[in-house]
């Protein structure tokens, strides 16, 4: 029975040191996490809520299937736009040098000997960096070059070292897979390719 009073007795005291608290803070309008401080956020409607902020964090999953294969593709032909678009606007630069000496230039002789000089300046420069590019790379930059001048290399060639020249080099680029003639099309089959571009465009501030 002694036993037993020592245990309602400390019953007692430990219900005291619980719930006194509680009531006090109750009596004084506070709960016992009210001394946590939180940002607080006002609604449209006027009511205040916590607010907490998270920092950023991205969320990944595995690839499969389809979706590896699609992003397999978009890397392959994002590193070919980031090689050759320099050659691209190089290219482009180019042309628009050309164009501008043959102006009133009307000789034959004087044309061809204009287009070999600066032919034999573009050998030197980038003949060995060319070279190393791969096939598919080789497709890449001819879009490129139809999306800076707005020909394609067959019409670019014949324009500027005749027909035969271009004829012949239409059938080295059948033989390789390739087209001179291909176009470019920003809204249809290359709309990938555009969308790279313009991402290489804005980190540089390339303005069209």
């Amino acid at each position: 029975m002694h036993r037993l009073n020592h245990i309602i007795c400390f019953i007692g005291i430990a219900a005291i040191a619980v719930f006194l608290p509680q009531k006090a803070a109750a009596q004084n309008g506070h709960g016992i996490y009210d001394t946590i401080r939180v940002d607080a956020c006002i609604e449209a409607n006027g009511d205040t809520i916590p607010c907490a902020w998270l920092d950023p964090f991205s969320i990944k999953s595995k690839l499969y299937g389809k979706w590896k294969k699609q992003y397999a593709e978009w890397t392959r032909l994002r590193n070919a736009v980031y090689v050759t678009y320099p050659y691209a606007i190089s290219a482009s630069k180019v042309m628009n040098e050309i164009n501008a000496k043959l102006v009133n230039v009307t000789d034959k002789g004087k044309r061809k000997a204009i287009i070999l000089a600066r032919e034999k300046d573009l050998k030197k420069e980038f003949a060995d960096k060319l070279t190393q590019l791969s096939v598919y790379q080789g497709k890449v930059l001819m879009k490129l070059i139809n999306r800076q001048t707005g020909n394609n290399c067959y019409e670019i060639i014949d324009s500027y070292k005749g027909h035969f020249n271009a004829a012949f080099w239409q059938t080295v680029a059948l033989l390789f897979g390739s087209n001179l003639r291909q176009d470019y099309n920003p809204n249809g089959d290359d709309k990938a390719m555009e969308m790279i571009v313009r991402d290489v465009e804005a980190m540089y501030g390339v303005r069209r």
